[in-house]
């Protein structure tokens, strides 16, 4: 299992007339985690598309609203891998404001699809070997 947090504020054109960030922008959030993710290991998404020929595209996006992230806030976007990813890659989302409380969370399944022929292929064996060390078991 792997975990990374990045920060984001919640800008003034994010928000609705309420001052709470709008729904149609946890998706954006999730996937600043996302990107984030990846770039903790050192993979770029332009590196994948770029050297890799693999894009990711979204497949399902599942999320639960709990509270509302108000104008302003400094926001934590947590982005958990829980298990090795085969032929797709699901990230467990959640974002806490502030005062540490769960705004948001929920899941995102994306696909590695070969650039050239469209198709569904496994995880890029570059990727993999960047990953898998956090999921092999730890001897005492």
């Amino acid at each position: 299992m792997y975990t990374h947090k990045v920060e984001k504020r919640v800008r003034y054109g994010e928000v609705d007339r309420m001052g709470y960030l709008y729904y149609g922008h946890y998706a954006f959030y999730y996937e600043i985690g996302r990107v984030e993710w990846l770039r903790s290991l050192g993979v770029l998404y332009k590196d994948m598309e770029e050297k890799m020929g693999v894009m990711l595209p979204v497949t399902s996006l599942q999320m639960r609203f709990v509270r509302p992230a108000r104008y302003d806030e400094i926001l934590t976007i947590s982005t958990t891998l829980k298990t090795l990813p085969d032929r797709y890659i699901t990230f467990h989302m959640e974002i806490h404001n502030e005062a540490g409380k769960l705004v948001n969370g929920g899941t995102v399944r994306l696909a590695f699809v070969d650039m050239k022929t469209g198709k569904v292929i496994e995880m890029p064996e570059e990727l993999r070997t960047r990953i898998a060390p956090f999921f092999e078991e730890k001897k005492s």
